[in-house]
């Protein structure tokens, strides 16, 4: 009886450890399966999808083309401008909700984008010179006016 048994006892605990295996190579099947078809959407899809962007890289590659920028215009160029102007846009859009945050404003108007461009060194370097409509005029007292109150001009 008991060599039957410890038979029966090696028998389970080869039976689980085969159910065992089976299921770790089942989940590796599916996780390779996964993945190809992953890549074979990417393959397929639009530029922007497969650099990973929101801006449309064949617009931009298109309005490159028609400005006339260049003569020839290599397949990556549009895709890195795409990505910068993404870039810079989402910068400049979390920066304005910041500032509408500390309005306690819900919605991001002109003047929050205009602010949050002023409140920022780098964007203020290569921003600062634009008008925006609709943006006001930034805060602040000039310094020539501040020095002449003090002192009264004889007429």
């Amino acid at each position: 009886m008991n060599v039957d048994a410890g038979q029966d006892e090696n028998q389970k605990v080869l039976i689980n450890a085969l159910r065992e295996q089976h299921k770790w190579l089942a989940e590796k099947k599916s996780k390779e399966t996964k993945s190809k078809t992953k890549q074979k959407t990417a393959a397929y899809g639009s530029r922007s999808k497969k650099a990973g962007l929101v801006f449309p890289v064949g617009l931009i590659d298109r309005k490159l083309k028609e400005m006339g920028v260049a003569k020839r215009i290599g397949s990556g160029a549009p895709v890195f401008l795409s990505a910068v102007l993404e870039y810079l846009t989402a910068e400049v859009l979390e920066l304005a909700g910041n500032t509408c945050k500390d309005m306690k404003k819900g919605r991001i108007c002109p003047r929050h984008i205009q602010l949050a461009i002023h409140k920022d060194e780098e964007l203020e370097k290569y921003l600062g010179n634009i008008t925006i409509a609709s943006g006001g005029v930034l805060p602040g007292i000039p310094s020539l006016l501040l020095s002449g109150q003090g002192k009264k001009q004889p007429q």
